[in-house]
């Protein structure tokens, strides 16, 4: 049975209940707090708890293709160097949407969250030098990559842009995967 308790009258609480066992959302308006708007502090549950933040979902597969030789070309390659695949981005692409767009096999376990290091890239000297230093929490999940090198990015934080046009995303030889062994990156 489902229990709410918080400073919601008995009819607000019906109504949340209703909402919640119906499968939709329940948002404490001023209506169900009785004319009263909550609190930054209440929160939507009421009472000092905080409510949950919800950020964008990233969709695999909704990046639009540029024209043949229109786009900023990028090749992806294995651990020894051998070609994997060349692909052209636009601007703003990040490596690992291409990868995904592209089927390379680049996996992105943490959906470009920065929980994960599954999509590590080695970039050339020239392309790294002209990205912004990673931020700390690309930096804490960089710490768990295999095979880390002084060129590393995670390929969710890499955007392209023009003057990177010929760059080479380098595909480390193994990753460190929290989730199965031997699961490939599908599209949602």
């Amino acid at each position: 049975m489902l229990r709410i308790t918080s400073s919601l009258s008995t009819t607000a609480a019906s109504a949340v209940r209703g909402a919640v066992l119906a499968g939709r959302r329940a948002v404490a308006t001023p209506a169900l707090l009785g004319g009263r708007r909550s609190t930054a502090r209440e929160g939507a549950c009421g009472k000092g708890r905080r409510g949950f933040a919800r950020s964008a979902v990233l969709q695999h597969g909704h990046l639009t293709r540029p024209e043949p030789g229109t786009g900023v070309k990028v090749d992806f390659t294995d651990h020894k160097g051998q070609l994997i695949k060349s692909v052209e981005a636009n601007e703003g692409d990040s490596l690992l949407e291409l990868a995904h767009e592209h089927d390379v096999d680049l996996e992105g376990a943490c959906e470009a969250s920065v929980a994960c290091s599954t999509c590590h890239v080695i970039l050339e000297p020239n392309v790294y030098d002209q990205l912004e230093e990673p931020s700390d929490d690309e930096n804490d999940m960089l710490d768990l990559a295999f095979g880390l090198t002084d060129t590393s990015r995670l390929g969710c934080q890499v955007r392209v842009t023009k003057r990177m046009d010929g760059m080479t995303a380098k595909l480390p030889s193994a990753t460190r995967n929290m989730f199965v062994d031997g699961a490939k990156p599908q599209r949602h």
